[in-house]
């Protein structure tokens, strides 16, 4: 079961790692935001990162934010390095969580995790790299269980809101649901979004690496997961929803991927039936399929070679006709944007065979929410570590590399976050 209690050795509950950094600092707003949600209606955090003198602006900015004076003296701050693996052992052994926010994971991740596991404390990130993630279940999954430590990735947009949705629906189902399709869409409000660049670098890095990733999947040697109901059909690259009455394309994030481990986790600890999973994105009408289609053309080019990776990474905003950028939105544009997830599923009414026929009911729900990047991101993250922290007698019976589906699918995590913004309905 894990250790969830400060002490005089340990005397965070979290550690905000890579506070200073673009999403770090929307962190540092919502932990000090919602810190009388801890044990006992406290919590003891402290933020850390490479530059003291950044932490304490972050703080400075908070405390402007939030109303909050006594951030600026209350919240202790630790000097740590990624590159210095000393400094990550001192801020390991001092956490009970580290909410890890240093990104592109697939640089900056590893040592991160090694130093979570090797001194005895739990690991949250926000990484929406598959490869990344898979990776880290591989090679330290055993160690974690052996420690009694819980590395659980992906926990904000990427794919809470997915990973968790997919076990609502499937609670929500009067039967057996067998078969599922998300299509996310994003309303940016009138002032218009953007998302900072860190995104962008961990695509690039990401698809220029996809072999990789099939190579570390063998590794695992799965089985595949048993088939139940008719097998769902994968739709085209670009396609019209009805569902969501917009063109959509394949959602390329880490939802697919992590829906998929929870899926075979289930399985394989509860003997559940799997369900299959799709996942979409709409993109809007005519004029943004054109800048899709040159925006797509120039990336699937250019991320093939050295140069054109440099090219990418150093103008994301020309790439990307501006969804990317290096500043990242502004805080109006925050406040106006929001997000939409909704579920399609089927699946065998109670009392129904799901070996036999097809399927005869049918479900639909929503995930929708806040601006996703900085506003759903740590709310879902902070939430995932106040569950761990308040709950952990709900979480699986020993530590090792989860999802956030089988980390959390028997605690209250959907409550809590419909409680901040991230709601949870049918319809």
């Amino acid at each position: 079961m894990a250790n969830v209690l400060t002490s005089s050795s340990r005397p965070y509950h979290l550690v905000i790692f890579g506070a200073s950094g673009f999403t770090g600092q929307f962190v540092v707003e919502e932990v000090a935001r919602t810190a009388s949600e801890g044990p006992r209606g406290n919590l003891n955090w402290a933020v850390a990162g490479r530059s003291r003198q950044k932490l304490e602006q972050v703080l400075e900015q908070a405390a402007s934010v939030l109303g909050k004076p006594e951030l600026r003296t209350e919240v202790d701050i630790i000097v740590a390095d990624v590159e210095e693996p000393d400094s990550l052992a001192a801020m390991c052994k001092q956490a009970v969580i580290v909410l890890n926010c240093v990104g592109p994971y697939r640089f900056f991740g590893e040592p991160v995790v090694k130093a979570c596991v090797e001194n005895g404390a739990h690991h949250l990130d926000i990484s929406g790299e598959p490869q990344f993630l898979e990776g880290m279940q591989l090679n330290y999954h055993n160690l974690a269980a052996e420690k009694g430590v819980y590395i659980i990735g992906s926990c904000g947009f990427d794919s809470i809101p997915a990973d968790m949705g997919v076990l609502y629906t499937k609670e929500q189902f009067k039967g057996t649901l067998t078969a599922l399709e998300s299509f996310l869409t994003v309303d940016a409000g009138p002032d218009g979004g953007c998302i900072h660049d860190g995104t962008w670098q961990s695509a690039i890095y990401g698809f220029a690496d996809s072999q990789n990733l099939q190579s570390l999947r063998q590794r695992f040697n799965y089985k595949p997961l048993p088939s139940v109901g008719p097998k769902l059909k994968r739709r085209g690259t670009l396609f019209y929803s009805n569902e969501i009455q917009q063109y959509t394309v394949p959602f390329m994030g880490s939802d697919p991927s992590v829906v998929k481990r929870t899926q075979r986790f289930l399985v394989e600890e509860n003997q559940d039936t799997p369900v299959q999973y799709g996942a979409y994105a709409g993109i809007g009408g005519i004029g943004n399929i054109i800048k899709l289609m040159f925006a797509g053309m120039m990336f699937w080019f250019l991320v093939k070679f050295t140069f054109g990776r440099n090219l990418l990474v150093k103008h994301p905003e020309f790439f990307s006709f501006g969804l990317f950028t290096k500043a990242g939105p502004t805080r109006k544009q925050m406040e106006s944007s929001s997000f939409r997830f909704a579920f399609y599923g089927v699946g065998y009414t109670e009392g129904l065979d799901p070996t036999q026929g097809k399927p005869n009911g049918k479900i639909c729900t929503l995930v929708q929410g806040p601006e996703c990047g900085y506003v759903a991101t740590p709310i879902a993250l902070v939430q995932a570590a106040l569950t761990i922290l308040n709950e952990s007698k709900a979480l699986p019976k020993s530590g090792g590399v989860y999802t956030p589906g089988a980390a959390f699918a028997k605690t209250t995590l959907i409550k809590r976050l419909d409680k901040h913004g991230i709601q949870f309905s049918v319809i």
